[in-house]
């Protein structure tokens, strides 16, 4: 039995779906990074299944960018989280008013 690209596609989608739920639904902003993590490495899987299918390495390339965003994206997230945690004992997504001057 082999494992065709439906299979992959399926796996994005529902990873991108639970991704997607736990951003609108949790309030706790580190949960709210680690889901749109999980909503990336959706997106690099459904790039890796397109590129195989389509024998082109363009969907490896864009899964080499996507990389790149996420790591800039985790910096500068955790940062603000950490300038919350600074000034308050939680990290809720409501406290990010209190990052202002």
């Amino acid at each position: 039995m082999t494992i065709t690209a439906g299979w992959y596609l399926g796996l994005s989608t529902v990873l991108f779906a639970i991704g997607a739920l736990g951003v609108l639904v949790r309030r706790n902003v580190l949960i709210m990074f680690m889901c749109v993590e999980l909503m990336l490495n959706a997106a690099n899987l459904a790039f890796v299944t397109f590129a195989r299918e389509l024998h082109d390495i363009g969907g490896q390339v864009l899964v080499f960018f996507v990389l790149v965003v996420a790591a800039a994206e985790v910096v500068v997230g955790l940062g603000i989280v950490v300038a919350i945690f600074r000034r308050r004992a939680s990290a809720n997504a409501d406290d990010l008013h209190l990052m202002k001057g």
